[in-house]
């Protein structure tokens, strides 16, 4: 089955360059992907692929029958939503929709997953067992996406025994795919810290309770988190990216307002880290006589790659496409909801390489200039739907 996957994929080409350059131009945010959703379902019905929408409200989730259907189960789940992005590559194809882009990839990863239900129904009588396609919405969004999807049943009637998933990396070359078993990218968790003080006169400051400056005692004192308290076998990320003091030059504000992210692979230690934050920002601010309000958006969990899952990836990719194209990965500190489906089942997500020849310093996830090699779909849909055959 790989050499005639392998062909049917290449000869696909044409028709799944045309599906991501659609995608690509109608980009619609998290928990926003009617749209997406629509166009997803009336390509599934156009292949003769029974398929359900409303999960979540806009996912879509298609069923594939080989021979023996009840003999095993298997998912692949792609991701629809795109970022609130401008995007500035230049592509005759670019986003139409103001202010948005598919800037983290996830237009690839619905065609890689289209093109796999193709090829999954055209080779149906020569496969065993039953694959389940789910595209899921609001992967970007910690309240939607993946843990909806699952209290809706998205793993029930039939139950997959495994999950697949794929994501794209800028940094790889096109052609090549990556993966790595047990822990693989981390839980994320959003921190909103309020540094509240006394507003007043830059000239008096005496009179004043100033959260400017307990927020800059803060932010350094926080980062011994990390440094000093997070046990060092642990990785542990903790940033911040915003701070707002609405004051001016000679205004101390009332408040401080400070957003920030700890990402780590350890669900006792992320607790504890909450508290150690808390702890030290509200002790500072009382120390200089203000006092610091904090508040943790929960988010993913980290991602675990199942041992057998990830060999079954590496088997996959090795015969696909040889041995040199096949490389194991690093720890990643970013994070994907694709964890809520590691926590029910077995799964593993993979990376597929998307660098365009000749470019040295690729534009990353979640930029405005992200661009990738679309020679990648064929490579995708083809990991995707093999994986969909022989993955147990």
């Amino acid at each position: 089955m790989y050499n005639e996957i392998q062909r049917r994929a290449k000869e696909m080409q044409p028709v799944l360059v045309d599906i991501r350059r659609y995608l690509h131009q109608h980009p619609e945010l998290s928990t926003e992907e009617v749209n997406t959703g629509k166009y997803i379902e009336s390509k599934l019905r156009e292949w003769g692929i029974p398929c359900k929408g409303g999960y979540s409200k806009t996912g879509v989730v298609g069923i594939i029958e080989g021979l023996a259907p009840g003999k095993r189960c298997v998912a692949l789940r792609a991701d629809m939503d795109a970022l609130p992005i401008r995007e500035e590559t230049g592509l005759e194809f670019a986003s139409q929709v103001p202010g948005v882009m598919h800037a983290c990839g996830h237009d690839v990863h619905m065609t890689c997953l289209l093109g796999a239900a193709k090829l999954l129904k055209d080779t149906c009588q020569e496969w065993e067992g039953t694959v389940k396609l789910i595209f899921q919405p609001s992967e970007e969004d910690f309240r939607a996406g993946a843990p909806v999807m699952i209290q809706e049943g998205v793993l029930l009637d039939p139950a997959p025994s495994k999950i697949f998933a794929l994501h794209v990396l800028p940094e790889m070359d096109c052609g090549k795919i990556g993966y790595k078993a047990g822990q693989y990218m981390a839980s994320t968790d959003e921190l909103y810290l309020k540094v509240i003080g006394k507003a007043g006169h830059g000239a008096t400051p005496e009179l004043t309770v100033d959260p400017v400056l307990m927020s800059a005692h803060i932010l350094t004192a926080l980062q011994q988190i990390v440094s000093r308290q997070a046990p060092p076998y642990i990785p542990t990320v903790l940033s911040f990216g915003r701070i707002i003091g609405e004051g001016r030059t000679n205004i101390i504000p009332a408040e401080v307002n400070i957003e920030g992210t700890i990402r780590t692979f350890n669900e006792e230690w992320r607790a504890k880290a909450h508290e150690r934050i808390r702890l030290c920002a509200e002790e500072i601010a009382k120390g200089l006589g203000g006092r610091c309000e904090l508040e943790v958006d929960h988010g993913y969990p980290f991602v675990y790659n199942d041992e057998e899952a990830t060999a079954q990836v590496k088997e996959t990719g090795i015969s696909l496409l040889g041995k040199e194209n096949v490389e194991e990965l690093p720890l990643r500190m970013t994070a994907e909801d694709f964890a809520y489906y590691t926590q029910e089942i077995p799964g593993c997500m993979f990376r597929l390489g998307v660098r365009p020849k000749d470019v040295m310093n690729p534009s990353s996830l979640h930029t405005s200039t992200l661009a990738i090699d679309e020679e990648c779909l064929p490579v995708g849909a083809a990991m995707m739907a093999l994986l969909g055959i022989y993955g147990k």
